[in-house]
């Protein structure tokens, strides 16, 4: 009798501790896969990170030989490398602004109003970002030849502030969507004209969709290669100058620029974060 009992009791133990460990697997199945798929996307950029502390031997930064500061140090050691860091952060930074200007300014309006042709204009939004960006290029350089431009600095500005336009329609509009009106009402019903009530209730609630935009529309055209090599000319971004430095060498110092330009990026996120939670904290507390 006290055999049968001890064999249940083992088999009601095994029962438990498969029953335990399947409840772990179901409560953490989707923490797991999430975070595979964290170090799958940033296993790349990791690589690219190592590398530019890499002392490689010959021309191409491929395979680890040491640890070396030496590149960080002289960053700008490769002929032409500052130049085409600094066109690319001026064309992202000037292409930005005035991207997000118009981008925010273009969702107020298509959120906020009807007017005729307002299907029509989500259309042409979203074009760009569903047309390939070979095509968008070579369509760009086509009109520049035949409105007789020379391409060049210029040219890229242009296309820029037109691709980067529309990832800041989209993001600002999905912040105006669940946008209250009843504060902006409110202000303006305790004495505040529109302009004041714009720029002291809208703009701080629509901040951090703006900077959000402002941030992923600096990212693409920064990185962006095939439409600016189209519409160049003998102007040179960093992603062409990596282009063609490429096919002769691959000088770590490219890896310190990207690598750079991560950090930064994250930085900067990681703060608009910060400071979007402590005035939501705020908010609350006030509330």
């Amino acid at each position: 009798m006290s055999a049968t009992t001890a064999d249940t009791a083992v088999v009601t133990s095994r029962l438990g501790v498969g029953a335990r460990a399947w409840r772990f697997v179901k409560r953490h199945t989707l923490t797991v896969y999430a975070a595979l798929a964290f170090i799958y996307l940033l296993l790349p950029i990791a690589v690219v990170i190592l590398f530019s502390f890499n002392d490689p031997v010959g021309r191409f930064n491929y395979v680890w030989q040491g640890f070396t500061l030496d590149n960080w140090r002289e960053w700008d050691a490769v002929l032409g490398l500052r130049e085409a860091v600094t066109t690319s952060l001026q064309i992202a930074t000037l292409s930005t602004i005035v991207a997000t200007a118009l981008g925010t300014l273009m969702a107020m309006a298509i959120v906020r109003h009807h007017f005729r042709g307002r299907g029509t204009t989500n259309i042409l939004v979203f074009l760009p970002l569903a047309t390939p960006e070979i095509v968008l290029g070579a369509s760009l350089l086509s009109l520049f030849i035949t409105a007789q431009v020379a391409t060049g600095f210029g040219t890229i500005f242009v296309a820029h502030v037109m691709f980067i336009v529309s990832f800041i329609v989209v993001t600002v509009k999905a912040r105006l969507v669940g946008f209250d009106r009843h504060l902006e009402e409110a202000a303006m019903d305790l004495g505040a004209n529109e302009w004041t009530t714009f720029r002291k209730v809208t703009l701080p609630l629509l901040s951090p969709a703006i900077l959000a935009g402002a941030l992923l529309g600096f990212a693409i055209s920064i990185d962006d290669f095939i439409i600016t090599y189209f519409v160049a000319g003998p102007t040179q971004t960093f992603p062409v100058f990596v282009w063609g430095a490429a096919r002769v060498a691959v000088p770590p110092q490219v890896n310190v620029i990207a690598s750079s330009i991560f950090l930064i990026a994250v930085t900067i996120a990681v703060v608009n974060v910060i400071i979007s939670s402590l005035r939501a904290g705020r908010q609350q507390q006030g509330a």
